[in-house]
Protein backbone atom coordinates (compact mmCIF):
# COMPACT_ATOMS: atom_id res chain seq x y z
CA UNK A 1 0.00 0.00 0.00
CA UNK A 2 2.81 2.39 0.94
CA UNK A 3 4.53 1.68 -2.38
CA UNK A 4 1.46 2.72 -4.40
CA UNK A 5 0.99 5.87 -2.33
CA UNK A 6 4.61 6.77 -3.06
CA UNK A 7 4.17 6.15 -6.80
CA UNK A 8 1.01 8.27 -6.92
CA UNK A 9 2.67 11.05 -4.94
CA UNK A 10 5.67 11.08 -7.26
CA UNK A 11 3.35 11.20 -10.29
CA UNK A 12 1.50 14.19 -8.85
CA UNK A 13 4.78 15.97 -8.13
CA UNK A 14 5.98 15.26 -11.69
CA UNK A 15 2.71 16.57 -13.14
CA UNK A 16 2.94 19.79 -11.13
CA UNK A 17 6.59 20.24 -12.08
CA UNK A 18 5.68 19.77 -15.75
CA UNK A 19 2.97 22.41 -15.57
CA UNK A 20 5.27 24.82 -13.73
CA UNK A 21 8.05 24.24 -16.28
CA UNK A 22 5.90 25.24 -19.26
CA UNK A 23 7.09 26.43 -21.67
CA UNK A 24 10.37 24.63 -22.27
CA UNK A 25 10.60 25.51 -25.98
CA UNK A 26 9.34 28.22 -28.39
CA UNK A 27 5.59 28.73 -28.74
CA UNK A 28 4.19 28.93 -32.26
CA UNK A 29 1.26 31.25 -33.02
CA UNK A 30 -0.34 30.45 -36.36
CA UNK A 31 -1.81 33.45 -38.19
CA UNK A 32 -4.26 32.06 -40.77
CA UNK A 33 -3.61 34.93 -43.20
CA UNK A 34 -0.59 36.28 -45.13
CA UNK A 35 2.02 38.60 -43.58
CA UNK A 36 1.12 42.28 -43.52
CA UNK A 37 -2.60 41.87 -42.88
CA UNK A 38 -4.48 43.03 -39.78
CA UNK A 39 -4.51 39.65 -38.00
CA UNK A 40 -0.76 39.38 -38.57
CA UNK A 41 -0.28 42.92 -37.24
CA UNK A 42 -2.03 42.14 -33.95
CA UNK A 43 -0.15 38.86 -33.44
CA UNK A 44 3.23 40.49 -34.10
CA UNK A 45 2.48 43.33 -31.69
CA UNK A 46 1.65 40.84 -28.93
CA UNK A 47 4.52 38.39 -29.58
CA UNK A 48 7.45 40.35 -28.03
CA UNK A 49 5.54 40.98 -24.80
CA UNK A 50 4.44 37.35 -24.56
CA UNK A 51 8.03 36.28 -25.22
CA UNK A 52 9.15 38.36 -22.24
CA UNK A 53 6.55 36.81 -19.94
CA UNK A 54 6.92 33.20 -21.07
CA UNK A 55 10.74 33.36 -21.20
CA UNK A 56 10.50 31.52 -24.53
CA UNK A 57 10.31 32.91 -28.04
CA UNK A 58 6.80 33.33 -29.46
CA UNK A 59 7.12 32.61 -33.17
CA UNK A 60 4.55 33.85 -35.71
CA UNK A 61 3.81 31.46 -38.58
CA UNK A 62 1.54 32.49 -41.47
CA UNK A 63 -0.68 29.74 -42.90
CA UNK A 64 -3.11 31.48 -45.24
CA UNK A 65 -6.07 30.16 -47.18
CA UNK A 66 -9.84 29.61 -47.21
CA UNK A 67 -10.63 32.76 -45.23
CA UNK A 68 -8.61 31.63 -42.23
CA UNK A 69 -9.88 28.05 -42.16
CA UNK A 70 -6.63 26.32 -43.24
CA UNK A 71 -4.55 27.77 -40.42
CA UNK A 72 -7.31 27.27 -37.88
CA UNK A 73 -7.73 23.62 -38.86
CA UNK A 74 -3.97 23.09 -38.56
CA UNK A 75 -4.04 24.21 -34.93
CA UNK A 76 -7.26 22.32 -34.12
CA UNK A 77 -5.47 19.12 -35.16
CA UNK A 78 -2.15 19.89 -33.43
CA UNK A 79 -0.95 18.32 -30.15
CA UNK A 80 -2.71 19.81 -27.13
CA UNK A 81 0.49 20.80 -25.36
CA UNK A 82 0.40 24.61 -25.50
CA UNK A 83 3.09 24.97 -28.14
CA UNK A 84 0.83 25.60 -31.15
CA UNK A 85 -1.77 28.36 -30.93
CA UNK A 86 -3.89 30.26 -33.43
CA UNK A 87 -4.78 33.92 -33.70
CA UNK A 88 -8.33 33.10 -34.74
CA UNK A 89 -10.82 35.41 -36.43
CA UNK A 90 -14.57 35.79 -36.75
CA UNK A 91 -14.42 34.06 -40.14
CA UNK A 92 -12.51 30.93 -39.18
CA UNK A 93 -14.09 30.56 -35.74
CA UNK A 94 -17.71 31.72 -36.10
CA UNK A 95 -18.85 32.21 -39.70
CA UNK A 96 -17.25 29.01 -40.98
CA UNK A 97 -19.46 26.97 -38.65
CA UNK A 98 -22.48 27.75 -40.84
CA UNK A 99 -20.87 28.70 -44.16
CA UNK A 100 -18.34 25.87 -44.56
CA UNK A 101 -19.77 22.48 -43.52
CA UNK A 102 -16.60 20.65 -44.65
CA UNK A 103 -14.12 22.83 -42.79
CA UNK A 104 -12.53 19.88 -40.91
CA UNK A 105 -13.05 21.08 -37.32
CA UNK A 106 -15.67 22.28 -34.88
CA UNK A 107 -14.68 25.49 -33.11
CA UNK A 108 -16.42 24.69 -29.82
CA UNK A 109 -15.30 21.05 -29.76
CA UNK A 110 -11.77 21.19 -31.15
CA UNK A 111 -10.35 24.45 -29.83
CA UNK A 112 -9.74 25.88 -26.34
CA UNK A 113 -10.22 29.68 -26.14
CA UNK A 114 -7.49 31.57 -24.27
CA UNK A 115 -8.54 35.21 -24.61
CA UNK A 116 -10.10 37.59 -27.07
CA UNK A 117 -7.46 39.99 -28.38
CA UNK A 118 -9.21 42.89 -30.13
CA UNK A 119 -12.40 44.20 -31.67
CA UNK A 120 -11.86 45.83 -35.05
CA UNK A 121 -14.11 48.01 -37.19
CA UNK A 122 -13.75 47.87 -40.95
CA UNK A 123 -14.17 50.84 -43.27
CA UNK A 124 -16.06 50.92 -46.54
CA UNK A 125 -13.67 52.45 -49.07
CA UNK A 126 -13.82 52.93 -52.83
CA UNK A 127 -11.15 53.49 -55.43
CA UNK A 128 -11.12 57.23 -56.34
CA UNK A 129 -12.33 56.35 -59.84
CA UNK A 130 -15.72 55.28 -58.46
CA UNK A 131 -18.13 58.26 -58.75
CA UNK A 132 -19.67 57.97 -55.30
CA UNK A 133 -18.78 60.09 -52.27
CA UNK A 134 -21.23 58.67 -49.73
CA UNK A 135 -22.93 55.40 -48.88
CA UNK A 136 -26.17 56.80 -50.29
CA UNK A 137 -24.50 57.65 -53.60
CA UNK A 138 -22.82 54.25 -53.76
CA UNK A 139 -26.13 52.45 -53.29
CA UNK A 140 -27.71 54.59 -56.02
CA UNK A 141 -24.81 53.78 -58.35
CA UNK A 142 -25.10 50.06 -57.59
CA UNK A 143 -28.83 50.13 -58.33
CA UNK A 144 -28.18 51.90 -61.63
CA UNK A 145 -25.48 49.38 -62.56
CA UNK A 146 -26.62 46.02 -61.14
CA UNK A 147 -23.83 43.46 -61.13
CA UNK A 148 -21.29 45.91 -62.59
CA UNK A 149 -19.55 47.03 -59.40
CA UNK A 150 -17.37 44.61 -57.45
CA UNK A 151 -15.92 44.48 -53.96
CA UNK A 152 -12.82 42.73 -52.69
CA UNK A 153 -12.56 40.83 -49.41
CA UNK A 154 -9.86 39.01 -47.45
CA UNK A 155 -11.57 35.71 -48.24
CA UNK A 156 -14.91 33.93 -48.23
CA UNK A 157 -16.48 33.98 -44.77
CA UNK A 158 -14.28 36.76 -43.41
CA UNK A 159 -15.74 39.86 -41.80
CA UNK A 160 -14.90 41.85 -44.94
CA UNK A 161 -17.03 39.39 -46.93
CA UNK A 162 -19.88 39.53 -44.41
CA UNK A 163 -19.78 43.33 -44.42
CA UNK A 164 -20.32 43.36 -48.17
CA UNK A 165 -23.08 40.78 -48.17
CA UNK A 166 -24.91 42.69 -45.43
CA UNK A 167 -24.83 45.87 -47.55
CA UNK A 168 -26.23 43.89 -50.47
CA UNK A 169 -28.93 42.36 -48.29
CA UNK A 170 -30.06 45.53 -46.53
CA UNK A 171 -29.47 47.84 -49.49
CA UNK A 172 -31.11 45.60 -52.06
CA UNK A 173 -28.20 45.89 -54.48
CA UNK A 174 -26.16 43.50 -56.64
CA UNK A 175 -22.38 43.84 -56.22
CA UNK A 176 -19.95 41.09 -57.25
CA UNK A 177 -17.76 39.56 -54.53
CA UNK A 178 -14.04 39.05 -55.33
CA UNK A 179 -12.30 37.06 -52.57
CA UNK A 180 -8.54 37.33 -51.95
CA UNK A 181 -6.23 35.28 -49.74
CA UNK A 182 -6.01 37.79 -46.93
CA UNK A 183 -6.22 41.47 -46.10
CA UNK A 184 -2.84 42.39 -47.62
CA UNK A 185 -3.66 41.26 -51.21
CA UNK A 186 -7.16 42.73 -50.89
CA UNK A 187 -5.53 46.03 -49.91
CA UNK A 188 -3.33 45.95 -53.01
CA UNK A 189 -6.42 45.30 -55.14
CA UNK A 190 -8.35 48.35 -53.91
CA UNK A 191 -5.37 50.72 -54.03
CA UNK A 192 -4.52 49.64 -57.59
CA UNK A 193 -8.12 49.87 -58.77
CA UNK A 194 -8.42 46.14 -59.44
CA UNK A 195 -11.68 46.25 -57.47
CA UNK A 196 -14.14 49.12 -57.06
CA UNK A 197 -14.63 48.95 -53.32
CA UNK A 198 -13.86 46.95 -50.23
CA UNK A 199 -14.61 46.80 -46.52
CA UNK A 200 -11.05 46.97 -45.28
CA UNK A 201 -9.77 46.61 -41.75
CA UNK A 202 -8.93 49.92 -40.08
CA UNK A 203 -5.56 48.51 -38.98
CA UNK A 204 -4.23 48.66 -42.53
CA UNK A 205 -6.48 51.02 -44.53
CA UNK A 206 -6.30 54.30 -42.57
CA UNK A 207 -2.91 55.42 -43.99
CA UNK A 208 -4.26 54.97 -47.52
CA UNK A 209 -7.37 57.00 -46.68
CA UNK A 210 -5.21 59.83 -45.38
CA UNK A 211 -2.98 59.71 -48.47
CA UNK A 212 -5.97 59.87 -50.80
CA UNK A 213 -5.31 56.53 -52.46
CA UNK A 214 -8.81 55.38 -51.47
CA UNK A 215 -11.99 57.21 -50.49
CA UNK A 216 -13.68 56.36 -47.19
CA UNK A 217 -17.48 56.30 -47.20
CA UNK A 218 -18.42 54.75 -43.85
CA UNK A 219 -17.47 52.51 -40.95
CA UNK A 220 -19.02 49.07 -40.53
CA UNK A 221 -19.57 49.32 -36.78
CA UNK A 222 -22.96 50.25 -35.40
CA UNK A 223 -21.49 53.59 -34.24
CA UNK A 224 -18.89 56.02 -35.56
CA UNK A 225 -15.24 55.20 -34.89
CA UNK A 226 -13.18 57.21 -32.38
CA UNK A 227 -10.34 56.97 -34.90
CA UNK A 228 -12.34 58.77 -37.62
CA UNK A 229 -15.18 60.56 -35.78
CA UNK A 230 -16.23 62.59 -38.83
CA UNK A 231 -16.80 59.48 -40.94
CA UNK A 232 -20.45 58.29 -40.81
CA UNK A 233 -21.38 54.73 -39.96
CA UNK A 234 -23.04 52.72 -42.71
CA UNK A 235 -25.91 52.26 -40.26
CA UNK A 236 -26.75 55.95 -40.62
CA UNK A 237 -27.83 55.14 -44.18
CA UNK A 238 -28.81 51.49 -43.67
CA UNK A 239 -30.53 51.14 -40.26
CA UNK A 240 -29.70 47.88 -38.51
CA UNK A 241 -26.33 47.51 -40.23
CA UNK A 242 -23.35 46.37 -38.16
CA UNK A 243 -20.36 44.19 -39.06
CA UNK A 244 -17.34 44.43 -36.77
CA UNK A 245 -14.52 41.90 -36.66
CA UNK A 246 -12.52 40.44 -33.80
CA UNK A 247 -9.48 38.25 -33.19
CA UNK A 248 -8.50 35.98 -30.34
CA UNK A 249 -5.98 33.42 -29.17
CA UNK A 250 -6.87 29.71 -28.96
CA UNK A 251 -5.13 26.38 -28.36
CA UNK A 252 -6.13 22.84 -29.35
CA UNK A 253 -8.88 21.35 -27.18
CA UNK A 254 -7.47 19.24 -24.37
CA UNK A 255 -4.61 21.61 -23.59
CA UNK A 256 -3.96 21.40 -19.82
CA UNK A 257 -5.86 23.97 -17.78
CA UNK A 258 -2.67 25.23 -16.10
CA UNK A 259 -1.17 25.92 -19.52
CA UNK A 260 -4.28 27.77 -20.70
CA UNK A 261 -4.20 29.85 -17.50
CA UNK A 262 -0.53 30.74 -18.05
CA UNK A 263 -1.10 31.67 -21.68
CA UNK A 264 -4.12 33.76 -20.75
CA UNK A 265 -2.12 35.68 -18.15
CA UNK A 266 0.70 36.47 -20.60
CA UNK A 267 -1.62 37.36 -23.50
CA UNK A 268 -3.70 39.67 -21.29
CA UNK A 269 -0.54 41.27 -19.94
CA UNK A 270 0.66 41.85 -23.51
CA UNK A 271 -2.62 43.44 -24.57
CA UNK A 272 -2.66 45.72 -21.53
CA UNK A 273 0.94 46.87 -21.99
CA UNK A 274 0.77 50.63 -22.68
CA UNK A 275 2.86 50.48 -25.86
CA UNK A 276 0.81 47.61 -27.35
CA UNK A 277 -2.55 49.03 -26.29
CA UNK A 278 -1.80 52.53 -27.62
CA UNK A 279 -0.48 51.18 -30.91
CA UNK A 280 -3.60 49.08 -31.45
CA UNK A 281 -5.96 51.90 -30.44
CA UNK A 282 -4.22 54.38 -32.74
CA UNK A 283 -4.97 52.06 -35.66
CA UNK A 284 -8.62 51.47 -34.80
CA UNK A 285 -8.33 48.18 -32.92
CA UNK A 286 -9.88 48.04 -29.44
CA UNK A 287 -8.00 45.69 -27.06
CA UNK A 288 -10.47 43.25 -25.49
CA UNK A 289 -8.59 40.90 -23.13
CA UNK A 290 -10.63 38.63 -20.88
CA UNK A 291 -10.93 35.15 -19.42
CA UNK A 292 -11.13 31.87 -21.34
CA UNK A 293 -14.74 31.50 -20.17
CA UNK A 294 -15.71 34.94 -21.42
CA UNK A 295 -14.14 34.30 -24.81
CA UNK A 296 -15.88 30.92 -25.10
CA UNK A 297 -19.28 32.48 -24.42
CA UNK A 298 -18.56 35.28 -26.90
CA UNK A 299 -17.60 32.84 -29.67
CA UNK A 300 -20.77 30.84 -29.05
CA UNK A 301 -22.91 33.99 -29.39
CA UNK A 302 -21.10 35.03 -32.58
CA UNK A 303 -21.66 31.59 -34.15
CA UNK A 304 -25.39 31.95 -33.55
CA UNK A 305 -25.51 35.59 -34.73
CA UNK A 306 -23.72 35.07 -38.04
CA UNK A 307 -25.48 31.81 -38.85
CA UNK A 308 -28.64 33.90 -39.19
CA UNK A 309 -26.91 36.34 -41.57
CA UNK A 310 -25.45 33.52 -43.68
CA UNK A 311 -28.91 32.04 -44.03
CA UNK A 312 -30.69 35.35 -44.73
CA UNK A 313 -28.10 36.44 -47.30
CA UNK A 314 -28.11 32.94 -48.86
CA UNK A 315 -24.32 32.88 -48.69
CA UNK A 316 -22.57 29.87 -50.23
CA UNK A 317 -18.97 28.57 -50.01
CA UNK A 318 -16.77 30.02 -52.77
Amino acid sequence: MGKWVLVLSLSAVAGNASAQAYPVKPVRVVVPFPPGGPTDTVARLMAPRMTEGLKQTVVIENRAGAGGVIGTELVAKSPADGYTLVMGTIGGLAVSMSLLPNRGYDTLRDLAPITQAVNVTSILVTHPSVPAKSVKELLALARARPGKLNYGSSGAGTITHLAGELVKLLGGVSIVHVPYKGGAPALVAIVSGEVDLTFENSLIIVPHIKSGKVRALGVTGAKRSKLLPDLPSIAETLPGYGASGWYGLLAPAGTPRDVITRLNAEAVRALRAPDVSSKLSSQGAEPAPGTPGEFTAFIRSEIDKWAKVVKAAKMKPE
